[in-house]
């Protein structure tokens, strides 16, 4: 039976593929779960259409990325902490104290976006990769300063 997955299925396909499978799994486990109908030219129509209304959100969402990647690119965020010998700081500058930063600046963006691998402890100045979208990494300006 030639079926069209409405999902991905490990070892069978991604969504929208066309796949033969036998009668029993598409009818027994596939089907009732929706994970898939049955290839016919009405339903094949429906997933290229699908398909289609997918590719331009997807063009859409990266445009808008884009475009807040500059506009972040253009920002240079300043946090004061308190420092010790060495300037090492007490404590450390997190993505969560980035985010609230952003949000003050009015931008709302996950602290999960961000790219930072672990807390900035020391003074300076660093770049932090924000991941907008699957295809698109703005870079944000972070400047980590003494608190008198």
């Amino acid at each position: 039976m030639e079926i069209i997955l409405r999902e991905k299925v490990e070892k069978l396909g991604g969504k929208g593929d066309i796949v033969k499978v036998s009668d029993g799994y598409a009818r027994n486990y596939l089907l009732p779960k929706s994970l898939a109908v049955v290839a016919n030219p009405a339903n094949i129509r429906l997933i290229e259409q699908e398909k289609a209304v997918a590719v331009r959100r997807e063009a859409k969402e990266k445009q808008e990325a884009e475009l807040l990647a500059q506009q972040l690119a253009k920002l240079v965020l300043q946090v004061s902490r308190k420092v010790g010998e060495h300037d090492v700081l007490y404590g450390s500058v997190t993505s969560m104290d980035i985010a609230e930063l952003l949000s003050v600046k009015g931008f709302n963006i996950d602290r999960k976006k961000m790219d930072l691998h672990e807390p900035l402890k020391s003074i300076g100045q660093f770049d932090v990769p924000i991941k907008l979208h699957r295809e698109v990494t703005a870079f944000i300006k972070v400047e980590v300063l003494k608190e008198d």
